[in-house]
């Protein structure tokens, strides 16, 4: 349930409803997390910028994994639009149907790669609370990815943190743009659910 009914009549500016318009263009509905960031309007335009600087295609990132990484933070914070909204994200750059249910028992599947596990475990070091990315995590990565490359992969992990977290604090609701991968102990809920970009 919402803590705050994004769906409240709001005046907008002008720049914020050009986001909308690609967000109805691109999902076919304005997205509630949009909304809510929206009630600030600079605030909400610089998460829109940063996400799109994130997600580009000269990101050492490749798409799937950036997506994958997502969808886990998502699941770690308990962020039910996220997930929706990246699975089905994943789904359409590529991912295939089990390798998103699997993602919740990753360190023991065969469908991810030593590169993707290098990564995830890293997701869940900088994500959970209590943790800290240790030297091994880096000496993993530098496999895979150069300083720069990290960097922008933490950047990346730090974001979808910061969205997810947003998300899940004001009980967002899916949307309905994916079924939910399979839950884990970090999720709490039981819905099927939704995501979270705010461009």
């Amino acid at each position: 349930m919402p803590i705050i009914d994004p769906d409240i009549p709001f005046h907008y500016p002008w720049y914020v409803k050009l986001f909308f318009w690609n967000q109805k263009r691109r999902y076919g509905k304005v997205l509630k997390p949009a909304k809510l960031w929206a009630r600030s309007p600079r605030v909400f335009a610089a998460i829109a910028l940063l996400y799109g600087a994130l997600d580009r295609n000269s990101s050492p990132v490749d798409p799937a994994l950036r997506i994958l990484i997502t969808v886990r933070v998502s699941q770690l914070n308990g962020c039910a639009f996220c997930i929706d909204i990246n699975s089905a994200t994943a789904l359409k750059r590529g991912v295939s149907e089990e390798k998103l249910m699997a993602l919740t028992g990753w360190e023991e599947s065969l469908l991810f790669d030593e590169r993707e596990k290098a990564v995830l475990s890293y997701v869940e070091a900088v994500t959970l609370s209590g943790q800290q990315p240790q030297p091994s995590h880096f000496e993993a990565l530098h496999k895979y990815y150069d300083d720069n490359g990290i960097i922008e992969l933490t950047a990346l992990i730090a974001f979808q943190n910061l969205s997810s977290k947003f998300n899940a604090s004001l009980g967002v609701e899916p949307q309905g743009f994916c079924m939910l991968p399979d839950r884990d102990e970090h999720l709490n809920t039981e819905d099927h659910h939704n995501d979270e970009r705010p461009e």
